[in-house]
């Protein structure tokens, strides 16, 4: 698994595919999968990335890290459209405010999950 959302450029390191993994954001089907799973042709992957939901669905196994016009072609993206800036509300601090205090990067922290 962690293999081949690297190779198809999803995540940028297979480290950071395999923390994907740990941290429970990759599901195949309905249930939560290991770095160590087995991609076949025709699963459905569903990935928690960069603050949105993407669904993926495999049309060829790769084991190897490929230029991005090959990677486009090994899967197909049924994810929804990106919100768009307007309606996400950005993290905007007043650069005279100094350094955030505790509180402040705990909220900050919540709201860099969502």
């Amino acid at each position: 698994m962690d293999r081949w959302l690297w190779s198809v450029r999803v995540f940028k390191t297979r480290g950071a595919a395999s923390e994907a993994c740990r941290s429970g954001h990759v599901a195949v089907g309905r249930t939560v999968a290991k770095a160590s799973t087995h991609v076949r042709v025709g699963d459905v992957i569903t990935i928690r990335a960069d603050g949105r939901d993407r669904v993926l669905q495999v049309a060829r196994v790769i084991t190897t890290r490929v230029g991005a016009p090959i990677a486009a072609e090994c899967l197909i993206d049924h994810s929804p459209p990106p919100p768009k800036d307007a309606e996400t509300p950005g993290i905007v601090r007043d650069r005279a405010a100094g350094r955030p205090t505790k509180r402040d990067r705990r909220l900050i922290d919540r709201l860099r999950q969502r």
